[in-house]
C-alpha cells in the first residue's frame, strides 16, 4: 500500500499498561484526491497527521519536481506525523533539536520519503472556515512541520479555523541545481523543495473543503526560513491562486540564488561524489549525498537555497522591486526586537562584549555605516550593553532591515495593503539575556504557551501577549486585516506587541535613516 503510518521508534514506546495512551477515537473517513483517510478526535477537533501529498522522491525521482502519490482505495490511518525531511548534513533517521524549535514527542525519524502534511480542523462539515498553512523555519537546511510549537490545535480551537503544517525536501535534496549538469529533466531541481510546497497547496485547494475549510480563503504564514518561503511563493507562477493572504515572520526573502552560483556548487559536489550521470547519482545512498553536501566551502545554511531558474521562479520576489505576480495579495510582516541574540548566545563573549568587540562586529555587518548605525541604536536603546547593541546591529541590518525593504516595495505597488508589526516583549528565560529573540513569537502566534514554557518562561505574561498576537493573526486570516492601519512610506505605522501593545509611527526612525542613506 503506498500510504504508511509513521510510528515512534520501539524504544520510545512506553510499555507499562497503566501508562499506555487511551485508544484513539477515529474520525469519519474523508475522501481525498489521493484516496480515503481517517484521523482521530482530539477533544473537540478532528486531527489528521501524516497525510501523504506527494510520491516518495526517491532514486531517479531525487532532485525532480514532486509527483502525485499512487492512489489508494482502503482508508489510510492518518494518526501519526509523517517523516521529516533529512536534515542538513545528517543521515536519514537523525535529527537535531533546538530550544527554540524542539520536535514533537511523537515525530518520527527523518527520511527522503517526507512529503506529508497535517490538518487540525474544528469539524468535517461544510462551514468553509479560513485555512492557515504554516511553513516551518530552519532556513532551507533543516526543520519540519512537526515541531512541538507548531501544533495547530490551540489556534484552530480559538479561531474556528483549519490549520495545516507540512514537510518538504530541504538542503541538498531540495535545492541542488542540476539543470546545467544533467539537462532539461533537472531544470527545476534547484527549487524542487519549493515545488513540494506548491504541490501541498494544490492538495489544500483540491481537498480542504472536505475538512471544513474554505479553499478560497487560504493564508500562508511562516517564520525565519518559512517567511522566506512565503516570500518566494509570492513570485512563483505555479502558486498563483493557491493562497489569498501571506504572513512573513522574521524571514523576509528578497532574492533567490543565482544559477551560476548554484551550478558551481552542483559541479563541485558531483566531482566530490565521483558521479557524472543521473543514474549514478540515484544509486548513491542518501547518507553519502548528505554528508558530502556540507563539506563544500561556504555557509551551510546558504549552500543550497531556491534558485531563480527562470521557470518555477522567474525573478527575485522583492528585488529590485516587488514581483507584480501577486500584487493583489495582502501581506502582514514583522520581526522581533532582538532577533540576533538567539544566534549569538553561543558566542564565547556573549554578555561580555566590549566596545572594541562591538565596533568590529558592526563593521563586519554594516561596513561604512557601522558608526552611525551604532550611534542610532544607542539612542534607541540607551540601556543596552555592547553585547545587546551588537545583537541589535545584526537584527537591524538583517531581518528588520529586510522586512522594511519588503514592506516598502509592497506598499509602492499600491495594490494590496501591507501591515508591519514588531514583538518587543522580552522573555525571562536565560536570565533575560535573550531579551526578545528570534522565534519567540511562534508559540505566541500559535497560542501554544504551555508547550513552550522553556522558551517563554513562567507566569501570566506570555499568555497575555499570545492572546493579542493570535487574535491579530486570526483576524488577518479571516478578513485580510489584522486590525490596525496599513503601512505606507509616510507614516510607517507599526504594531508593537507587548504586555500593552500599541502603535508607533516609524519606529527606529534614526536606524532606518542610516540604513536607507
Amino acid at each position: 500500500m503506498p500510504y504508511t503510518v509513521r510510528k515512534r521508534p520501539a524504544e520510545e514506546v512506553i510499555m507499562a499498561d497503566d501508562l499506555a495512551p487511551a485508544p484513539l477515537t477515529h474520525t469519519n473517513v474523508v475522501a481525498t484526491t489521493n484516496g480515503p483517510v481517517r484521523g482521530y478526535r482530539e477533544v473537540d477537533l478532528d486531527v489528521f497527521k501524516g497525510l501523504r501529498y506527494g510520491a516518495p522522491p526517491l532514486n531517479i525521482s531525487r532532485f525532480r519536481p514532486p509527483a502525485r502519490p499512487t492512489a489508494w482505495t482502503d482508508p489510510a490511518d492518518a494518526v501519526a506525523y509523517g517523516a521529516p525531511a533529512i536534515q542538513s548534513g545528517l543521515a536519514p533517521g537523525e535529527r537535531r533539536s533546538s530550544p527554540a524549535d524542539p520536535p514533537a514527542p511523537d515525530e518520527p525519524a527523518s527520511s527522503e520519503d517526507c512529503l506529508f502534511l497535517n490538518v487540525w480542523t474544528p469539524g468535517l462539515d461544510q462551514n468553509k472556515r479560513p485555512v492557515m498553512v504554516w511553513l516551518h523555519g530552519g532556513g532551507f537546511a533543516s526543520g519540519s512541520g512537526g515541531a512541538a510549537m507548531y501544533d495547530g490545535g490551540a489556534l484552530a480551537r480559538k479561531g474556528d479555523v483549519v490549520i495545516v503544517t507540512l514537510n518538504h525536501r530541504l538542503n541538498v535534496f531540495g535545492y541542488l541545481h542540476l539543470g546545467e549538469v544533467f539537462g532539461p529533466d533537472y531544470a527545476q531541481s534547484g527549487i524542487s523543495g519549493m515545488l513540494d510546497i506548491v504541490q501541498a497547496l494544490d492538495w489544500v485547494g483540491d481537498n480542504i473543503a472536505a475538512f471544513g475549510g474554505d479553499p478560497e480563503n487560504v493564508t500562508i504564514f511562516g517564520e525565519s526560513g518559512g517567511g522566506w518561503k512565503v516570500s518566494l511563493l509570492l513570485a512563483m507562477p505555479a502558486a498563483r491562486g493557491l493562497f489569498h493572504k501571506a504572513i512573513i515572520q522574521s524571514g523576509p526573502g528578497l532574492t533567490g540564488k543565482r544559477v551560476a552560483d548554484a551550478d558551481k556548487i552542483a559541479r563541485q559536489l558531483m566531482a566530490d561524489l565521483k558521479v557524472d550521470t543521473p543514474a549514478k547519482l540515484a544509486a548513491l545512498s542518501a547518507e553519502a549525498i548528505s554528508h558530502a553536501s556540507v563539506k563544500l566551502p561556504g555557509e551551510v545554511m546558504r549552500l543550497y537555497a531556491p534558485v531563480v531558474d527562470g521557470i518555477a521562479l522567474p525573478r527575485d520576489p522583492f528585488e529590485p522591486d516587488a514581483s507584480p505576480l501577486n500584487a493583489d495579495i495582502p501581506i502582514l510582516i514583522g520581526t522581533n526586537k532582538d532577533e540576533s541574540t538567539l544566534f549569538m548566545l553561543g558566542h564565547p563573549k556573549f554578555g561580555a562584549f566590549e566596545e572594541d568587540d562591538l565596533a568590529k562586529h558592526a563593521k563586519a555587518l554594516a561596513g561604512d555605516k557601522a558608526e552611525p548605525l551604532v550611534a542610532a541604536l544607542r539612542a534607541a536603546y540607551p540601556d543596552y550593553n555592547p553585547t545587546h547593541l551588537a545583537a541589535a546591529v545584526g537584527t537591524t541590518t538583517g531581518m528588520w532591515g529586510g522586512s522594511l525593504k519588503l514592506a516598502e516595495a509592497k506598499a509602492a505597488q499600491r495594490s494590496a495593503p501591507v501591515w508591519m508589526y514588531m514583538l518587543t516583549w522580552e522573555t525571562p528565560v536565560a536570565k533575560g539575556r535573550l531579551r526578545c529573540p528570534h522565534a519567540l513569537e511562534i508559540p505566541l502566534v500559535f497560542n501554544n504557551v504551555e508547550k513552550a514554557r522553556s522558551f517563554v518562561g513562567r507566569g501570566d505574561q506570555p499568555q497575555v501577549v499570545a492572546d493579542q498576537m493570535s487574535d491579530a493573526w486570526l483576524a488577518f486570516a479571516k478578513s485580510g486585516s489584522p486590525g490596525w492601519p496599513a503601512y505606507d512610506e509616510t507614516r510607517r505605522t507599526t504594531k508593537m506587541f507587548d504586555m500593552q501593545s500599541h502603535l508607533v509611527n516609524d519606529p527606529l526612525a534614526g536606524v532606518r535613516q542610516v540604513l536607507q542613506n
